[in-house]
């Protein structure tokens, strides 16, 4: 499932956003992004709505199992 990632960089107002195909990529953008400052604002997917990262976790969980029970 796709997913937009919005943020904000620390030192500026200006918003930008970024897509990830799976909720385990989004995670790992999301870190990237944090570890370099940027400001999360939000996520939003097409099925789930806006989310937040404790919910983006849940889902990676998930897929992760889908994915292992497909294995």
């Amino acid at each position: 499932m796709p997913y937009t990632i919005v943020f904000t960089a620390t030192d500026t107002e200006h918003t930008s956003g970024t897509d990830a195909e799976t909720a385990l990529e989004a995670l790992t953008t999301i870190d990237a992004l944090q570890m370099s400052g940027e400001e999360i604002k939000y996520i939003i997917s097409p099925q789930e709505g806006e989310i937040g990262v404790e919910m983006l976790r849940v889902l990676a969980k998930e897929e992760a199992e889908e994915l292992q029970a497909i294995a």
